[in-house]
């Protein structure tokens, strides 16, 4: 393996939580490159589930060093009840979590700020976590944010924090109208936190490089997916952050020719949370239905997510654009009791039948799917753990996607347990 970037190719969701977790047995290193605490990542611990927000799914394997790279933008109160929801239940982060300098806070305002724009946007709103994350972004693009490696200055942090509060408090009840934020007790909370993450602190993409160039396994885990990456997805329905595989160098500071394989993570069906077109939603009895044997529920916002069939038009598009050869497919057996499988194959536009992703939000808008229909197979997948175990219909559903796709299915989920995969040849 030495390098793997694994990344999803949908509007986030796919189960890349699991995947590395699964996979951080075999790795020294696990990196979160971009995003906030606007992902929910969830992995099975002892059979219990276990969500993160911030904190690398590879953190609950023991001995494997996990990074939050340049490229993240970390809620300082945030992470550290994630830090101690981990340790409630058994898991000791010690020095195994290394935070980097220059990753960016997001700061109370923020939150406040978002929330205030999401509300002014009425009937236009993006539909956003509301976790403070654009806001945060916007002000690193425009040299008016913090790095958290300022919390071990505090003092200068100090002063530097409530000017720019102040600036904010100003936008906030004079152009929104929103209440202002308690700049001292928020000054105090900062101060409080401070040292619990001081230990943390490291100078990441160093180290990062130096465990590449010495041949240790490092794996990249993005959050969300493509299709809500900043410059490459369904803008302006989107995240802040380049989710997809080109935001791996920026997000840790290690260079392309060090970046190894890409892995993609793709839902059986796909799904999404917020606003934006979504050619192959499906509503009523069968959105129902995939929702619920799904568990279709946001970890971050807790809000049902839309569900839908396959899209191999966006597949295809995500496969291209972060260069995957192999797949990895989560949720085969959210549709073991399917007696048919629609899959979009083709898009039609107006009078035109198309096979490319509309890069235009009015075309997305405007798509409607062509579906072929695929077998279903009607009997569970969730005991098979290999290619023999699996019904006639679900392998043929799995080859047709690796043909539409153009990518090799190299394992698919069957449950929600760590073990439930069904690999087709070896992984890593």
């Amino acid at each position: 393996m030495n390098s793997l970037v694994i990344v999803g190719t949908q509007w986030g969701d796919e189960g890349k939580g699991k995947i590395t977790n699964a996979l951080s047995s075999c790795a020294e290193m696990v990196i979160r490159y971009q995003g906030g605490a606007n992902a929910g990542h969830t992995v099975s611990v002892s059979g219990e589930p276990l969500v993160f927000h911030l904190l690398p799914s590879g953190i609950s394997v023991p001995g494997v060093r996990c990074v939050l790279g340049p490229g993240v933008v970390i809620d300082p109160e945030s992470l550290v009840a994630e830090i101690e929801m981990v340790r409630g239940r058994g898991i000791d982060v010690g020095a195994n979590l290394l935070i980097d300098v220059g990753a960016h806070m997001v700061l109370p305002y923020h939150k406040t700020q978002e929330a205030a724009e999401e509300h002014a946007r009425g009937g236009a709103a993006i539909g956003t976590t509301r976790r403070g994350i654009g806001p945060t972004c916007a002000d690193r693009v425009a040299r008016d944010g913090f790095a958290i490696g300022e919390l071990a200055r505090f003092d200068d942090f100090r002063e530097r924090f409530v000017a720019t509060a102040e600036r904010k408090n100003e936008l906030l009840t004079r152009l929104h109208g929103a209440d202002p934020i308690d700049i001292d007790a928020e000054t105090e909370r900062l101060r409080a936190l401070a040292p619990k993450l001081a230990p943390h602190l490291e100078d990441t993409p160093r180290l990062v490089r130096r465990a590449i160039a010495d041949g240790r396994n490092v794996i990249f885990e993005g959050a969300q997916g493509t299709l809500l990456d900043i410059s490459h997805g369904t803008y302006p329905y989107v995240t802040s952050s380049n989710t997809s595989a080109a935001g791996v160098s920026a997000g840790t500071g290690v260079p392309p020719s060090m970046i190894g394989e890409v892995m993609g993570v793709a839902k059986a069906y796909v799904t999404r949370v917020g606003e934006g077109p979504f050619p192959t939603e499906t509503t009523g009895e069968a959105g129902a239905l995939l929702r619920e044997r799904g568990g279709e529920i946001g970890s971050t916002t807790g809000r049902p997510r839309r569900c839908g069939w396959l899209d191999t038009v966006a597949l295809r598009y995500a496969v291209e654009l972060n260069g995957i050869r192999r797949l990895i497919v989560t949720k085969l057996d959210v549709l073991d009791a399917l007696e048919t499988i629609p899959v979009a194959v083709a898009y039609e536009i107006g009078d035109r039948t198309v096979d490319r992703f509309p890069r235009s939000i009015e075309e997305l808008a405007a798509a409607s799917p062509v579906y072929e229909e695929l077998p279903g197979w009607q009997t569970s997948t969730r005991e098979a753990r290999t290619e023999a175990q699996l019904p006639k219909n679900a392998l043929a559903y799995l080859r047709r996607i690796e043909k539409l796709a153009g990518a090799e299915v190299a394992a698919a989920s069957v449950g929600a347990a760590a073990h439930a995969v069904v690999e087709f040849a070896e992984i890593l």
